[in-house]
């Protein structure tokens, strides 16, 4: 009995697009789903068949099969290697048909191979001072990784044999099997997604083309990079399979704390204790830079603990960018303690010579509890 054309199954024009298609079967599966009609053959049947109409017409490569061969593309070889029906182990397996469709698809087969070969990429942490974050650094190290193994180079076949052909996908590396109403396609289990297999495996890496290798790296940490940045070193991951490219490694860097500055995007801030007389009468504080080298900060007389200054341009610099962040100072006022006679008396003296007028901060304060308590 002749099949009813797919396009008609699912009562479509044979130039409907992908979402009129799958709008038309969602309402001819909701109309004839076995839920839907317990019991019922003939609707059980129907649901069938447009479960299959669309499952051909909705894959862009079996729907132009299709348009141009017809249900003809699908009948040879239906049912094999496959696991329970469907479209088998692979296109090789529609008899005639196979080297139809390794002509309109197999290029773009292989190179979707290639890629599910490529090799894992690797992660490693390094730790680095913030110095080193300001002035740019480079640091060694040491991985052990999958690479390709030296004796067979990468093939996997012992030396004077070669991979052959796998004989379930016939090279495609994927196989397509029926589950229920639905079609779906994994990797091969024979070959494990390869397309090929080693009769004759290499001695060193049993067959997997790889073997595990050690390898010395510089990475060149550029200047402003944060705590967690990536560094992506493309190609120095596992080495993925015969003809295929590696994986990345990706460097994720970590700053250790600093003994006195604290860090903000591109902006330090660093607090640093001066003299109470300093801070009375005023004068020049050395503040220490990244650098190794010391900038002058001048510091007003009466400056208050706690009171922040603006050194510009000190701070970080910007990655990958010339300009710097700025370096914010805080100074804390430290009082003088463990005084001896001669300074208490000293103090005393310099006490008396004082009035409100020293104190802003005291009387507008006194002044304000006052009024308020009255």
């Amino acid at each position: 009995m002749a099949k009813t054309d797919f396009y008609e199954q699912l009562g479509v024009d044979r130039s409907a697009n992908a979402a009129e298609l799958k709008s038309a079967y969602r309402k001819l599966a909701k109309k004839y789903h076995p839920d839907v009609n317990p019991g019922d053959a003939a609707a059980e049947q129907k649901f069938k068949e447009v479960s299959e109409a669309y499952e051909v017409l909705k894959d862009d490569q079996s729907r132009a099969a299709y348009d141009q061969y017809g249900h003809a593309a699908f009948e040879n070889g239906r049912g094999s290697n496959g696991g329970g029906g469907g479209f088998g182990g692979g296109f090789g397996d529609f008899g005639g048909m196979g080297d139809i469709f390794e002509e309109f698809f197999g290029g773009q087969r292989r190179q979707q191979r290639q890629q599910a070969r490529r090799g894992g990429d690797l992660r490693i942490e390094i730790e680095i001072t913030l110095e080193d974050a300001f002035n740019a650094t480079e640091k060694q190290i040491n991985l052990t990784r999958a690479g390709s193994c030296d004796t067979c180079k990468g093939s996997g076949a012992r030396d004077g044999s070669a991979p052959t052909t796998c004989g379930v996908c016939n090279g495609h590396g994927k196989v397509r099997a029926q589950q229920g109403f639905f079609m779906v396609e994994r990797a091969c289990h024979n070959c494990q997604g390869r397309g090929q297999v080693v009769q004759n495996p290499c001695g060193d890496c049993n067959g997997r083309g790889t073997t595990q290798q050690q390898r010395n790296l510089t990475v060149s940490v550029p200047a402003g990079v944060e705590d967690g940045t990536r560094i992506r070193l493309s190609g120095e991951g596992n080495a993925g399979g015969p003809g295929a490219t590696p994986g990345d490694l990706y460097v994720f860097v970590s700053v250790r704390p600093h003994a006195y500055l604290q860090r903000d995007g591109a902006d330090l801030m660093c607090a640093i204790p001066i003299a109470f007389d300093l801070a009375a009468r005023g004068g020049t504080l050395n503040v220490p830079l990244l650098n190794g080298k010391r900038v002058k900060l001048n510091i007003p007389s009466g400056a208050q603990s706690g009171q922040q200054f603006r050194l510009r341009g000190k701070g970080m610099p910007v990655l990958r960018s010339r300009s710097h962040g700025d370096l914010y100072v805080q100074i804390d006022i430290e009082v003088p303690s463990g005084l001896s006679k001669k300074q208490q008396a000293l103090l005393d003296a310099f006490t008396d010579s004082l009035d409100d007028n020293n104190y802003p901060d005291v009387k507008d304060f006194d002044t304000r509890s006052n009024k308020a308590n009255s």
